[in-house]
C-alpha cells in the first residue's frame, strides 16, 4: 500500500514537470526578438498600455540580460511617464531600476525621473530628498527606444514616436496642419525650441517664481473642473437614432437655407445632416445637464449672489 502511494506520488510529479516543461516551451515558442519588435510595433502604434505588457511578457518568460533587462523597465517607466502619465507606475519603473539594477549606466537618468515623479505627485518632501540622494543630474542619456531617431538634444535622442505623439496632442482640427514631411520637420523645430526654452527656465529656478506657481495652480484648476464636468455631465449623454430623428422633425427650419429675407430655399434632408443633429442634440443635452447641475450645486452650497452690489 504504501509502495503505491509512493509509485502515485512519484508519477504525480513527473506529470507536473512534463507540463511544466511544455509549458516553459510553449511560451517561449516565439523568439524573445519578435518580442520584442511586437512591443515596439505597439509603441509606435500609440497602443502603450498593450505595449508595457508585451515588455512585461517578455521580461516575464525570456532570459534577458541584466543591462537590457534595466532597459526595458526604463521603457516602460517612459511609458508610464510620458505617454499614460500614470505617475505612480512609472516610480514604481524607476525604482525597480534604481535599486534591482544600480551596475546599470541609467543611473542619472533614473534620478531624475524619480524626481519628476515625486513632483508630479505632490510629494516636494520626497522629491527634495531623492534630489538630494541623486549622484548629479547630467542631462538625460536616454536610452534607445522604439522608432527612428530624427533629432537630438545632447544626448537626449527624439524619435519618430515622440513626434507624432506630440502632433497627436493637438486638437484634431490642427492635427491636419503637420501631415507633410515639411510640416511636420517645422513642428520638430518647434518643439525643439520649446524643450531649449524649457531646459533653460529650469536652470534659472523659474519653477519657483510666484507668477508660474499661480498660473499651475490655476491650470490644475482648470483641468480639474474641465475632468469633473466631463465625468459627471458629457460621460452621462445617451441618446439613440430615434432621439436625433425626432430632434430633426422638431427643428427642422434650423436646418434649412435661407435667403437674404428668412425665406426658406432649401430644405436639407434628414440624411444631409444627420450628424451635424446628432451633434446638436448632444450639446442641447449637455447644456441642460450643466444648468441642471450648477443649480442643485448652489443651492446644496448656499450660494447666494449679491447683484444688486456689483456696479
Amino acid at each position: 500500500m504504501k509502495l503505491y502511494k509512493i509509485i502515485k506520488l512519484f508519477t504525480c510529479v513527473i506529470i507536473t514537470l512534463i507540463f511544466a516543461g511544455c509549458s516553459q516551451t510553449e511560451k517561449q515558442s516565439i523568439p524573445g526578438e519578435k518580442v520584442r519588435e511586437y512591443a515596439n510595433a505597439l509603441y509606435n502604434r500609440e497602443l502603450y498600455e498593450q505595449a508595457v505588457q508585451e515588455y512585461q511578457h517578455y521580461l516575464d518568460n525570456y532570459t534577458v540580460e541584466n543591462d537590457v533587462r534595466a532597459n526595458i523597465h526604463f521603457i516602460i517607466g517612459n511609458i508610464y511617464f510620458e505617454r499614460i502619465h500614470d505617475y505612480e507606475n512609472a516610480l514604481a519603473s524607476y525604482l525597480k531600476v534604481k535599486h534591482l539594477f544600480s551596475e546599470s549606466n541609467l543611473e542619472n537618468q533614473v534620478s531624475k525621473r524619480i524626481v519628476a515623479c515625486l513632483e508630479r505627485l505632490q510629494r516636494s518632501e520626497d522629491a527634495k530628498q531623492a534630489l538630494a540622494e541623486a549622484v548629479s543630474l547630467e542631462p538625460d542619456t536616454v536610452p534607445s527606444r522604439p522608432g527612428t531617431v530624427i533629432a537630438a538634444i545632447g544626448d537626449r535622442t527624439i524619435t519618430t514616436g515622440d513626434l507624432e505623439y506630440q502632433i497627436n496632442q493637438l486638437p484634431e482640427y490642427m492635427r491636419s496642419q503637420f501631415e507633410s514631411s515639411e510640416d511636420k520637420l517645422k513642428f520638430l523645430e518647434q518643439y525643439i525650441a520649446t524643450e531649449l526654452f524649457y531646459d533653460a527656465a529650469k536652470r534659472q529656478e523659474l519653477d519657483k517664481n510666484k507668477d508660474v506657481i499661480e498660473g499651475t495652480f490655476q491650470a490644475k484648476k482648470n483641468l480639474m473642473v474641465q475632468k469633473y464636468i466631463e465625468y459627471e455631465i458629457a460621460s452621462n449623454i445617451d441618446i439613440t437614432p430615434d432621439d436625433v430623428e425626432m430632434y430633426y422633425k422638431a427643428n427642422k427650419e434650423k436646418y434649412a437655407e435661407k435667403d437674404e429675407d428668412g425665406n426658406i430655399t432649401n430644405q436639407k434632408s434628414f440624411s444631409e445632416v444627420k450628424q451635424q443633429v446628432a451633434q446638436d442634440l448632444v450639446r442641447e443635452k449637455q447644456q441642460k445637464k450643466y444648468n441642471e447641475l450648477i443649480e442643485r450645486m448652489m443651492k446644496t452650497e448656499g450660494v447666494k449672489i449679491y447683484s444688486d452690489r456689483i456696479q
